[in-house]
């Protein structure tokens, strides 16, 4: 038995690496640049040889995760402004709120996707007992 502590799930996750063993990275790219390139996938970890898609179309999924974690943010960024400029609808703070939220989640919404691949891959594999090619 491997005595071996996991590594955190919450920095892995951040950090985009593979849900089975936290230490391969889950994109070609560490960055999001060039963008047309940014969901780029390895087929297999390189650390422990997971399979990063599951079954053909698996990240069609991600949509609502996507989606979800959107809605999230730009409550949060609405609020936000509402705690900390007000809002009010005499002066057209509200419709500045709006843009700021919008802008903020389109300047994010690369990494938005990217995020949204791995909360869900991690959805499906578990740590040391992921899907493996046999």
């Amino acid at each position: 038995m491997n005595s071996e502590k996991a590594p955190a799930l919450f920095p892995s996750i951040l950090k985009m690496k593979c849900p089975n063993c936290r230490k391969g990275n889950m994109y070609t790219n560490k960055s999001i640049f060039p963008l047309g390139s940014m969901l780029h996938m390895p087929e297999k970890c390189p650390e422990c040889g997971q399979i990063m898609e599951l079954e053909p179309g698996f990240y069609y999924g991600t949509g609502y995760v996507s989606y979800g974690l959107t809605v999230a943010l730009l409550a949060t960024v609405f609020v936000a402004y509402w705690v900390l400029m007000g809002l009010s609808y005499l002066d057209n703070s509200i419709f500045i709120a709006l843009s700021v939220a919008v802008g903020i989640c389109l300047a994010l919404q690369p990494w938005i996707m990217r995020i949204s691949r791995v909360l869900y891959l991690y959805m499906f594999v578990r740590y040391g007992k992921g899907h493996k090619e046999k």
